[in-house]
């Protein structure tokens, strides 16, 4: 619960498993809803909760909320099975955890007695922003304030965050890119003096990003759950591995899929798809990680990253769990910005990456074929995961982390498909759903009437500032 309730520690590291808890008998799971499949789950990590409050929790998250029948759906289109992630309120995988997160949170505090309002300090490269706004709304004891890149979200995810309603929610734009402020939230974090003033001031911190394991642990779930869709279908036998392939920046959602395999989850490859940004794939091909280069500004924002904060997990794991080998890497990166990992790499990951072009082609090319539509995200998957194939030959069946709605980049989706687009976002976004034969999603619809109510830009310098302007009633709309 500590580490549910502080993000991340004192000294500025991740907290990680002990251990991992092998799953239960896969045949046994089979029946199970996906709210039964995440208390089985939860349970095994989170043992200070009771088996009612997690119930409470699961059922809370993943009830209404949700569109359709199940959270989660299971798409096969050609060869691959799309794990659709985008049918929560704000139409982005991150809502299979942020919806989730406030329930654990609160109940922690509650056992642990917990008296200061919490804030919920979070940095967006687009997507987490919304769902954590969201997932917090209006919760008592508890404010959230989210940081922004002011140019590098997509027009879409701006308006989501500018627009969020919520007594308790500070939305502020930063002059800088997500790296920016994912790092001025960690300074933060890290201030012991600054952190001192904020209790004095009634205030503890903590996170929503994929940094609290809160945030992490949920999204083993559905891994497990596509899985056991695939053997549903007759695309897989039991016990039958799969490779998976998953659009990464921040390497939270695909080092939840390693940590499902290594709970016993039957899996052959991990994919780990790259944008231009593709500092992983280097990674993982050389052992070389070096930030010293320039951040490109893509059309899949929320991997526009270089500094995959949960790539500390992956080397903790790896390594042996040597936390002073890791701690020295860390540090080279804060101070020269680049490491060498000389250690051994397990051998299940391939890594690659898609550029713009390949992301359109990919778009077109599901579309014409199958009448599917992908974001951008999903289409930087679905691009390297052809790659693998074509020089592998590796025809496993393919799970792969569908991430977010393409209504919420339409002038991507419209430009790839040579659609005629328009300057007005409305009229792409209807334009889309002409071509899906369906309805805009309400929570896209109703952006149009909805007044801005977030408008303050700030700097990396006055970060901190900022944010005790915002938790004293300060005027957030300059």
């Amino acid at each position: 619960m500590e580490a549910i309730i502080q993000g991340i520690s004192e000294d500025g590291g991740l907290y990680v498993p002990e251990y991992f808890p092998a799953l239960p008998k896969l045949q046994s799971l089979m029946d199970l809803s996906y709210e039964e499949l995440a208390l089985k789950i939860l349970k095994l990590y989170f043992e200070e909760y009771t088996e009612e409050e997690l119930k409470k929790a699961v059922s809370s998250a993943y009830g209404e909320k949700f569109h359709g029948k199940h959270p989660v759906e299971v798409v096969k289109k050609g060869e691959v099975h799309f794990l659709e992630l985008f049918h929560g309120p704000t139409l982005a995988f991150k809502d299979m955890a942020l919806t989730l997160l406030p329930h654990l949170l609160k109940t922690a505090l509650q056992k642990k007695g917990i008296q200061e309002e919490v804030v919920i300090l979070t940095a967006t490269s687009g997507d987490t922003g919304k769902a954590a706004l969201e997932g917090f709304r209006d919760v008592e004891g508890i404010q959230v304030v989210v940081f922004y890149p002011k140019t590098g979200v997509s027009d879409m995810q701006r308006l989501q965050m500018v627009t969020q309603e919520g007594r308790n929610t500070h939305v502020l734009a930063l002059e800088g890119n997500f790296d920016d402020a994912q790092n001025g939230v960690k300074k933060i974090f890290g201030d012991e003096d600054f952190r001192k003033e904020l209790k004095e001031k009634g205030y503890v911190l903590s996170s929503a990003n994929s940094i609290n394991i809160g945030r992490l642990i949920p999204q083993i779930v559905y891994y497990v759950y596509g899985y056991l869709r695939m053997v549903e279908s007759g695309d897989l036998r039991m016990e039958e591995k799969m490779n998976i392939a998953v659009p990464t920046g921040n390497f939270g959602n695909i080092l939840a899929a390693f940590y499902a395999k290594n709970m016993g989850l039957p899996m052959e490859k991990l994919l780990c798809a790259s944008n231009d940004n593709n500092i992983l794939t280097e990674f993982f091909l050389h052992g070389t990680y070096d930030t010293r280069r320039n951040l490109f500004l893509t059309s899949s924002p929320s991997m526009d990253i270089l500094v995959s904060s949960n790539l500390e997990r992956f080397l903790h794991e790896v390594s042996g769990k040597d936390e002073d080998l890791v701690k020295r890497h860390m540090d080279s990166l804060k101070a020269e910005g680049l490491f060498q990992w000389n250690g051994a790499l397990p051998g299940d990951f391939y890594a690659e990456y898609a550029d713009e072009k390949d992301v359109s082609q990919c778009i077109e090319k599901v579309y014409k074929e199958e009448r599917y539509l992908m974001d951008p995200h999903t289409a930087v998957a679905y691009s390297v995961s052809e790659k693998y194939r074509k020089t592998t030959g590796d025809l496993k069946p393919l799970l792969l982390a569908s991430t977010a709605s393409p209504f919420k980049f339409p002038h991507k989706v419209l430009t790839s498909l040579g659609a005629p687009v328009s300057e007005d976002l409305f009229e792409n976004i209807e334009a889309l759903a002409m071509l899906l034969d369906g309805e805009v999603p309400t929570e896209i619809s109703d952006l149009k009437i909805k007044p801005i109510l977030h408008k303050r830009v700030t700097s990396l310098d006055a970060m901190a500032e900022v944010l005790l302007d915002a938790l004293s009633g300060g005027e957030m709309n300059d």
